[in-house]
C-alpha cells in the first residue's frame, strides 16, 4: 500500500518537472476592431429652457401654469407667495399627523402651489419636489394619490397623454361639504422628482376632458 502511495506521488512530481521545462504556449492575440476617432468638437451644453435639471432646481413657481386671463383670485389653503411648507401641505391629508410623517419618509424638499377662481370653479395646482436619495418620493406619492382616487367614487377617468402612468379622474356625484354641494376633479402624475397634483371644485359636474386640458399642459411645462 505504502508503495502505491509512493509511486503516485513520484509520478506526480515527474509530470510537474517535464511541464516546467517545455516553452510557455503563446496565447492568441485578443480580436478587438480598430476604434475610429471621432471628429469635431463637443455637443454645445443644453441650455436652462432645455436642461430639465436647471428648471427643477430653480424657482419651482415659474414651472406653474400660469392664471388665465379674466381668472379671479384664489390662494390655496394657507400658502405664501406661491409656496406651501411640509405642515401645511400636510393639513390636506385626512389625518394631517399621518401626512406628516408620510411626506417626511419620502423625503419631501419643497411645494409651489397656485390657484384661480372662474365663475363657480375654483382650481388648484401642486408641484411637491422630493430629494430622492434613498426613495423615488415623486413616484410613489403619485402611486398614493391614484390609490386613493380610485377610492373616491364613480368617476370618468383617464390617461394623461405624455405621462406613462398620469391619471385624471372626474367624479359623477357631487359631495356635500360646509353645507354647499360640490363635484371634484382631480389629476395626478410625475416627472423626474416632482409630483403634480391638480384639484378642480366647481357646483356642477366637472367635465373630464377640463382636468385632463390642465393637466396636459402643466406636465408638458415639466
Amino acid at each position: 500500500m505504502a508503495a502505491a502511495v509512493l509511486g503516485l506521488i513520484a509520478g506526480t512530481c515527474a509530470g510537474y518537472l517535464v511541464q516546467a521545462g517545455r516553452e510557455p504556449t503563446a496565447l492568441p492575440p485578443l480580436s478587438q476592431p480598430k476604434l475610429a476617432r471621432a471628429e469635431g468638437g463637443a455637443p454645445p451644453p443644453l441650455s436652462a429652457a432645455q436642461d430639465r435639471k436647471v428648471k427643477a432646481d430653480g424657482d419651482l413657481r415659474a414651472l406653474l401654469l400660469r392664471k388665465p386671463a379674466g381668472a379671479g383670485e384664489f390662494r390655496p389653503g394657507r400658502a405664501t407667495d406661491g409656496w406651501t411648507g411640509l405642515a401645511e401641505l400636510a393639513d390636506t391629508y385626512g389625518d394631517p399627523a399621518d401626512g406628516y410623517g408620510w411626506l417626511l419618509s419620502k423625503e419631501f424638499r419643497r411645494a409651489a402651489v397656485t390657484g384661480w377662481r372662474e365663475g363657480t370653479r375654483t382650481v388648484q395646482i401642486r408641484l411637491i419636489q422630493f430629494r430622492q436619495q434613498e426613495v423615488l418620493g415623486a413616484r410613489e406619492a403619485a402611486e398614493n394619490d391614484d390609490y386613493w382616487a380610485r377610492q373616491g367614487g364613480a368617476a370618468d377617468s383617464g390617461a394623461i397623454p405624455g405621462t406613462g402612468d398620469g391619471m385624471a379622474y372626474a367624479y359623477r356625484k357631487a359631495r356635500t361639504e360646509y353645507g354647499v354641494r360640490q363635484y371634484l376633479a382631480r389629476a395626478h402624475a410625475w416627472r423626474g422628482d416632482i409630483e403634480m397634483e391638480i384639484w378642480i371644485d366647481d357646483t356642477g359636474p366637472v367635465p373630464k376632458r377640463a382636468v385632463l386640458d390642465l393637466a396636459e399642459r402643466q406636465m408638458e411645462r415639466l
